[in-house]
């Protein structure tokens, strides 16, 4: 589509120089998702991967559990002032067996980050909707592959090079190896990309593997790795309190401020190999 960057002009000011230079920035837009014929929700997105996104959102809410229960998923609607598609509505038609999903669910609609009984009724919200037992899952992962997966997610990050303003996410084998990795404005929505594509391959739930992510551990993002069977996730900086009740409810383990040689290991500590 060729929207993921955008050139625009600045004023660059340095030790006391100005000059005038065109600079790369992250592309942002609304994503409008339809649910047969119907609007479900609005997100604000790298455009890119929005098949993979809406199918990886519909997963984490509780709406789809395998690519089959798509038929199918097309852009519609939404054009600009002269008439082009913007490809910014993506309407998706679910197989029959399916049950119709509510209309209005909203992006945040089972996150929350400080009411307490807010808190225990998105835990229950997972609980209830949850299809996979991780604490079945005796995956085992080094220590040393841990330490490699930032360099390996930020090495996956081409738009990043030319923006600085992105999000990633990044699904590893527990020996390291990259399987998929996603760029976006939103962190939430880079996930929804690599789960996405996992629900598109086939290969739900994620046994095995490690969910790396830029930036901090919320409950949102341990909520969808949690819909998605991944039994390893892992952040660059801090979880929130909430993140860290629902991965130990869940069996997940959470690994925040992996940085550099060192990591604080939040829940699940049986599966870092020392």
């Amino acid at each position: 589509m060729g929207r993921v960057t955008v050139r625009r002009q600045v004023l660059r000011i340095s030790d006391g120089r100005e000059t005038s230079r065109p600079d790369a920035l992250a592309a942002e837009e609304p994503l409008e998702l339809r649910v047969n014929g119907r609007a479900l929700t609005v997100t604000m997105r790298t455009p890119g991967q929005d098949v993979e996104l809406a199918h990886g959102f519909l997963l984490t809410e509780g709406v789809i559990t395998a690519t089959e229960d798509v038929r199918t998923a097309r852009y519609c609607d939404g054009t600009d002032e002269d008439g082009r598609n913007t490809y910014n509505v993506l309407d998706l038609a679910l197989a029959a067996h399916v049950p119709p999903v509510q209309v209005g669910v909203e992006r945040n609609f089972h996150t929350t980050s400080s009411c307490g009984v807010c808190g225990k009724a998105a835990l229950e919200s997972v609980r209830v909707r949850g299809h996979h037992d991780l604490t079945k899952d005796d995956v085992k992962v080094g220590v040393d592959t841990l330490i490699s997966l930032p360099g390996k997610l930020r090495a996956a990050q081409r738009v990043f090079d030319s923006t600085g303003g992105l999000h990633g996410a990044g699904l590893f084998t527990a020996e390291g190896e990259l399987l998929v990795a996603r760029e976006d404005v939103g962190r939430h929505n880079a996930v929804d990309k690599v789960i996405g594509w996992a629900v598109l391959s086939g290969r739900v739930p994620l046994s095995g593997c490690v969910l790396m992510v830029s930036g901090r551990a919320s409950f949102e993002l341990v909520q969808k790795a949690t819909m998605a069977g991944i039994p390893v996730l892992a952040a660059v900086s801090a979880p929130s309190s909430l993140a860290a009740d629902l991965a130990a409810e869940q069996g997940m383990t959470l690994i925040g401020f992996l940085r550099g040689s060192s990591m604080n290991v939040y829940s699940g500590q049986s599966r870092v190999d020392r």
